[in-house]
């Protein structure tokens, strides 16, 4: 039987809330400003693992943690193509990858963009050059934008894509 007191003095099992950045703040609170003007309060973005490590997927996915919550600056990720307005392409694109990344891009309606993130993503990173590995996402589709790295940070996303809507203008 639980002693409702003995759940009052003890130990929380949760933590505190994380404290925010005020960095992270003001990366966020620019990036909602240029989605509000350039897209209408919310910017889609489809991510596309095209033969990775999964490093960046994890960095990518750290953007909707609780310390970035990037959903509160009017950034969403979306499972289909057809409602993104942008791709997000980790990995090194694979020969078996290839017509898929192309089919994903292709289902996207216009205007779409494409952003190569990490290292892989970019260039192909440490598989360039071996049998399985096309190259980087540019060997594929057109890219907007290369945000380098292994893996690059949740900031450093953050900020390459207030880059590219900045330069879109």
């Amino acid at each position: 039987m639980v002693n409702a007191f003995s759940c009052l003095v003890k130990r929380k099992v949760t933590e505190e809330h994380p404290v925010r950045s005020e960095e992270i703040e003001r990366l966020g609170a620019e990036i909602k400003r240029e989605i509000d003007a350039r897209f209408g309060k919310s910017l889609a973005i489809r991510e596309l693992d095209a033969g990775s490590d999964n490093a960046a997927e994890i960095e990518v996915n750290n953007l909707s943690n609780a310390i970035y919550d990037v959903e509160r600056f009017g950034i969403t990720f979306v499972a289909s193509p057809r409602h993104a307005d942008l791709l997000l392409v980790t990995g090194a694109v694979t020969h078996n990858m290839e017509i898929a990344v192309k089919k994903t891009y292709d289902a996207m309606p216009s205007p779409k963009f494409v952003v190569a993130v990490g290292d892989d993503a970019c260039d192909g990173g440490i598989y360039k050059g071996t049998y399985a590995v096309i190259g980087g996402v540019d060997k594929v589709l057109p890219v907007d934008l290369k945000i380098p790295g292994n893996p690059p940070a949740p900031k450093d996303i953050l900020a390459g894509l207030l880059a590219l809507m900045r330069n879109e203008k």
